[in-house]
Parts: C-alpha cells; structure tokens; sequence
C-alpha cells in the first residue's frame, strides 16, 4: 500500500509538472497564451476588449475607436503576434539561410522553442499583426493615424511601425529578454531606442502579474521585468536558453 501511495503520489506530481511544462512548439504555445492573457482580456496594441470563444479571440472594435483600415476579416479576429519578430530570430540561425520559417520549424530545435517562447507572444488585432509584419520598431512623428483611435502607425515604405506609449516599455523588456536568453544580436539603435522606452515606461502591475502568471508554465520569469537583470550598452547576452534537455 505504501508502494502504491507513493507512486500515485509522484503520478500526480509528474503530471502536475507536465501540465505547467513550457510549450514545445508555436501550436501549444498559442492555447497556453489565452490561457496567460485572458485575465486582462484585451488586446495589445489597440487596447480593445476581447471576448474569447474556445481558443478564438473575437476583439470589439468598437471598445477602442478601432477602424478597419483594409482588411475586415483579420480585423475581427486575435492572433498570436511575436513581440520580437519571427523573421528578427530566425533570420539568425543557419536553418533560416537554407530554407526560411518552414525548414527552422522542421529542422532546429533552438528555433521551436524561441517561436513558442510565452514571453514574447501578444494578442493582437489580426489586421494590426499583419500591418506590423516583421517591421521594427521606431517613432514616426509625421505619419497618419491608420487604424481610427487605435494609436499605432506603420509607414509601409520604411517599414516602421510606431507602437503605443503604454505598452514601449514591455516591447523593450521582451526584445532584452529574447536577446539575453538566446544570444540574439540588438543594434546600438536598437539598444538605446529600447532603453529609452524601458525609462519612460517603467514596469507596471499588471506587467509583473502577467510575468508572474507566465512563469508558471515557463519555469522562469522575464528578469528585465522582475529587476534581476539590467541591459545597457554593451551587454553581453548569456545564450540560458540555448541548451536543449533531453
């Protein structure tokens, strides 16, 4: 009887462990996300309230002055947008040389994980995600107002996309984060344009719980959210998660 108490003991721990597991992939990634996001119920960008229907995001529009710019069908739904764009980490890696997305999705590990790394997942308007692309960051002071009330602005030509004041610093701790823990290269630019934004738009409430509900299942927390490290020029990325468990 002993024998069987314990074992059932560590079968509940077991799967207590693999149910807070990090994802392995973008697919596990996206269902835990909602799971992560939806106590906040609103989307990223746009700030629009998002009423969600099994694992679809449905965000009103009309909650947050959104205007259709082009594309009503991606405007009506979220989706799952990396904070650090796809092209940005991938473009690093020698599987996206031979063969773009699909072959570092076939081919590199390292990849998978960075694709279904939480911390660097948003819900975002569909159409603001497709807008954004994999265009970077910056501010653009004289372009138009594209999306009604929704405060991003995106300039095709340069591609450039203006995020809103109230999320810059979050983009600036994820773009850290992602850099640090994956030994990802930031322009000097990039760097300060990122520091900048970190100062005027220092860690909030709601960023800590939401770090804090992320390393549930991440099994570490974002530390340019938590204080336990610093970027400034010249830092050296430490690469943590780069080494793959078997």
């Amino acid at each position: 009887m002993k024998f069987k108490s314990f074992a059932g003991g560590s079968l509940l721990l077991l799967l207590s462990s693999l149910a807070q597991a990090a994802p392995a992939n973008f697919d596990q990634a996206k269902k835990l996300a909602q799971r992560i996001h939806a106590p906040e119920s609103t989307s990223f960008y746009c700030d629009c309230t998002i009423r969600w229907q099994g694992n679809k995001g449905i965000p009103d529009l009309n909650s947050c002055g959104y205007q259709i710019r082009k594309n009503g069908p991606r405007a009506s739904r979220i989706e799952w947008e990396h904070v650090m764009p796809a092209h940005h980490f991938g473009h690093q890696r020698q599987c996206w040389q031979n063969g773009g997305r699909k072959n570092c999705v076939k081919t590199d590990s390292i990849f998978r994980l960075m694709e279904a790394d939480l911390y660097n997942l948003v819900p975002a308007i569909g159409e603001v995600n497709g807008d954004r692309s994999n265009y970077r960051f910056g501010i653009l002071p004289a372009a138009p107002a594209q999306h009604g009330a929704c405060p991003v602005k995106v300039d095709f030509k340069q591609k450039v996309f203006e995020p809103p004041k109230q999320v810059r610093g979050d983009i600036a701790r994820t773009y850290f984060y992602m850099a640090d823990k994956y030994n990802l290269s930031l322009s000097r630019a990039q760097q300060q344009l990122f520091m900048a934004w970190h100062k005027l738009d220092p860690v909030s409430t709601a960023e800590q719980q939401l770090n804090q509900r992320t390393r549930q299942h991440m099994g570490h927390d974002n530390p340019f959210i938590s204080g336990n490290r610093h970027w400034h020029l010249g830092y050296r990325p430490t690469g943590y998660g780069l080494v793959v468990r078997q």
